[in-house]
């Protein structure tokens, strides 16, 4: 569960922006989550909970953006979609894909007072 140490440093990086940024209360955080980033979404929310107690994102909602998996296929050399990392190719078949996309986590947006 790396969910805990995930929504840790999003609490760091809320704390970083508040004082670079004068605020002092946060009230929504969205983030994308990428469908290759291995994350739990019900994991995440459940620490993000837990991990923002008593700090100045007690009580702030949490909205996941979710991005799909991307990949390159070697065989077909065209962009595919992917639901997983061990995906193969839907079009061809092939295992031979690289990942291009969606296997990230990252804060796109806050609402704050």
């Amino acid at each position: 569960m790396h969910e805990m140490a995930l929504c840790e440093s999003i609490l760091d990086i809320l704390q970083e922006q508040a004082k670079a940024q004068r605020f002092s209360r946060v009230r929504t955080v969205r983030l994308e989550v990428g469908a290759l980033s291995c994350v739990e979404s019900e994991a995440l929310r459940f620490n993000f909970e837990v991990v923002t107690r008593g700090s100045l994102a007690e009580g702030a909602g949490l909205e996941l953006i979710e991005v799909a998996g991307e990949a390159w296929c070697l065989v077909c050399a065209q962009p595919v979609t992917v639901g997983g990392l061990l995906d193969a190719c839907p079009l061809c078949g092939s295992h031979q894909t690289q990942v291009t996309g969606g296997d990230t986590l990252q804060i796109k947006e806050l609402e704050v007072d």
